[in-house]
């Protein structure tokens, strides 16, 4: 376990400050076209489109789903106005505006590729802090056009292979590696209650990975629909396993995005006679949003473990962007601190800017960008995460994730209805994923 190390570049006043760019040699979706508006006109913030030199502006975009019956994140593309409000009202980044696009990438592979599409079309330099499932069919569409996707969410393999992805976390990789190899030591048998798509069929070997490592079994895969109003039988079934550990309680790993919430209502239901068992998630299925709803202390997530990529929302690395949050985002329920999407748009969002500052008055375009970040260049994001840099082949290349270059996690728990950190600092899980076979 180790703590954050100290940034090289850092900005303690928040976006407020100028970003200094230390130089060391230098996941998503579409929509019918869905955009957000920050004023007049469709998904911009005022200004023009495409790369720049000079004073000239520069365009972003970044896309999430909206108003589906699965995982949404409205946060996120919401954050990225907020972002570049502030960043206009001091004159941008160098004198240059900053124009952000959004999409809704619906959860569809469709949505998400027309998203990809107009990207190009819109000649953004970056898709910035952005979510999507389907990698797959974005993912083809940037790297024809050579356009950085700087901090993705995590959530598929494609964001830690593709030469044109910057992750600013260890997404799910980390997370359940993490959180596999805290339950190895506190439980009995582990089912698994995931998905039944394409990406969480990518979730069971991640989470065995931290298991194994802590010499326990492999967990019980069990899938389920992931847009379902009720789990009641999924929450038996996982029950029907509990008995199997040689009396050693059982955990319950629910991974299901939004519907997490919806499969713990009929899971406090089912284990009324079986308060032994205890639940364990990752941030983005859960948050103190969540606990609050379901009751906190005595709902079903009080005990259960949660891993993170990033500090508890209370540390005070945090407050730049609590302060945005207040000055640009004020009343706009869709952007919460706490939120996992939201933080990581922050920090994608202050990669970029480093990124941007670090060319001076040269010309920012998508090839720019992406030469600055594959040149070696070095970005500090205020102890959020260690500072960040990427190469083409990284510590964890050889297990198939040579983009992954921050593997730390958070372990936190619930405790009287509060999520707080279960260990002081961070746990870095490149050891655990090297050893095991996640490729």
């Amino acid at each position: 376990m180790t703590g954050r190390r100290p940034t090289r570049s850092t900005f303690p006043g928040g976006p407020r400050d100028r970003l200094r760019a230390t130089r060391t040699g230098a996941l998503t979706a579409g929509a019918l076209v869905a955009c957000a508006s920050l004023a007049a006109g469709c998904g911009v913030v005022p200004g023009a489109t495409g790369g720049s030199g000079g004073d000239g502006p520069i365009t972003v975009m970044t896309w999430a789903p909206q108003d589906t019956g699965a995982t949404n994140k409205p946060g996120m593309p919401a954050l990225a106005r907020a972002y570049a409000r502030l960043l206009n009202a001091e004159g941008g980044i160098g004198g240059r505006k900053v124009d952000v696009l959004t999409c809704n990438d619906h959860n569809d592979s469709v949505a998400a590729a027309k998203c990809a599409r107009r990207a190009v079309k819109e000649n953004v330099v970056a898709v910035v802090g952005s979510y999507s499932q389907h990698a797959d069919a974005f993912f083809p569409v940037l790297e024809g056009a050579r356009i950085p996707y700087i901090g993705g969410y995590g959530l598929t393999n494609m964001e830690f292979t593709s030469p044109l992805s910057y992750p600013v976390n260890g997404g799910q990789p980390a997370l359940l590696a993490g959180l596999g190899s805290a339950l190895a030591d506190s439980c009995g048998p582990v089912t698994l209650v995931r998905p039944d798509t394409i990406a969480g069929d990518q979730l069971p070997p991640l989470l065995d990975s931290g298991l194994v490592s802590g010499g326990h079994e492999r967990a019980h895969d069990q899938r389920a629909a992931e847009d379902a109003t009720a789990y009641d039988d999924q929450s038996a079934q996982a029950l029907a396993r509990e008995g199997t550990g040689g009396g050693s309680p059982g955990c319950v790993v629910p991974l299901l995005g939004d519907r997490t919430g919806t499969f713990m209502d009929s899971f406090r239901r089912a284990r009324e006679d079986r308060p032994g068992v205890r639940t364990a998630t990752v941030l983005g299925s859960a948050d103190q949003t969540a606990v609050n709803a379901s009751g906190g202390a005595s709902g079903p997530y009080e005990g259960a473990y949660v891993t993170g990529w990033y500090p508890a929302v209370g540390d005070p690395a945090w407050d730049g962007l609590k302060k945005l949050i207040k000055e640009e985002a004020f009343g706009d329920n869709d952007v919460d601190a706490a939120d996992a999407g939201v933080q990581t748009t922050w920090i994608a969002y202050t990669v970029f800017r480093q990124v941007v500052e670090s060319l001076g008055d040269g010309e920012v375009s998508a090839d720019t960008v992406r030469r600055a970040l594959d040149g070696g260049l070095e970005v500090g994001t205020d102890g959020l995460t260690p500072d960040l840099r990427w190469t083409f082949a990284d510590k964890l290349a050889s297990v198939g994730f040579p983009r992954l270059v921050n593997a730390e996690v958070t372990l936190q728990v619930v405790r009287e209805g509060r999520l707080v950190a279960a260990r002081k600092g961070a746990v870095d899980t490149t050891a655990t994923l090297r050893n095991a076979d996640v490729a």
